[in-house]
């Protein structure tokens, strides 16, 4: 009504245009079109001469009656094509972000795996080299605790299992410091007594490392160089 008297009767229709335009982007294509069909009744009955009357059907009115719906159907159209564009953009877009997340746990979990293999590896490398100085291996509990990854209370031993794997040299260490070192092993150096021959047992160095392997974490004990 306020931009009447700057329009007049030549564009009637624009601010209804307008409004279709921005409900269709907004709220779609079905709001979009029955803001349209108000518009074309609301703009003949006021906005064309003769004004607030619906008796007359003149010229004015077949103008409206063209332009006012093709040049609205053309924008709507307009905006509802670009609106799925960016729908089928946006949802391009999450599925491939969805597929490069695949690919990345994807990843992780090769990298894992590998990563279990070479360490395997290394394990029976590690045994076959220190083949002649190997005491006894020991598996890990998935929950087993041990003082590299935890701060314990004094006088609190690690909760391993107590099933071990003898070496070659197991025979030769004394039956209490293998009992003492089973139950309290951890990766580093370790005090065993070791029989030479026939003579008296002596304190030997035992050096402990840990493997993590696909099959689960080992502790291997052997005789330090």
């Amino acid at each position: 009504m306020l931009l009447h008297p700057f329009l007049g009767p030549i564009m009637p229709g624009t601010a209804f245009c307008i409004a279709a335009a921005l409900v269709e982007y907004f709220c779609g294509l079905a709001p979009a079109l029955t803001v349209m069909v108000f518009g074309l009744g609301i703009a003949d009955y006021l906005f064309v001469p003769p004004y607030a009357t619906i008796a007359v059907f003149d010229r004015g009115d077949v103008a409206l009656l063209i332009s006012y719906p093709l040049v609205t159907l053309l924008v709507i159209m307009l905006i509802e094509r670009l609106r799925r564009a960016q729908f089928r953009a946006e949802l391009i877009a999450s599925v491939a972000q969805s597929r490069y997340e695949m690919l990345l746990r994807h990843d992780n979990e090769r990298m894992l795996a590998r990563r279990a293999v070479d360490e395997t590896h290394r394990l029976l490398r590690h045994l076959s080299h220190h083949h002649k100085t190997f005491v006894f291996i020991q598996a890990l509990e998935r929950n087993a605790l041990h003082p590299a990854d935890d701060v314990k209370p004094q006088g609190v031993l690690p909760r391993l299992p107590n099933e071990i794997a003898p070496g070659p040299r197991f025979a030769d260490v004394d039956p209490d410091d293998i009992q003492r070192v089973s139950k309290a092993l951890w990766p580093g150096n370790h005090r065993v007594r070791l029989k030479s021959g026939d003579g008296p047992s002596k304190l030997t160095e035992c050096v402990c490392e840990r493997f993590t392997t696909h099959a689960g974490e080992f502790l291997v004990l052997r005789i330090g160089a």
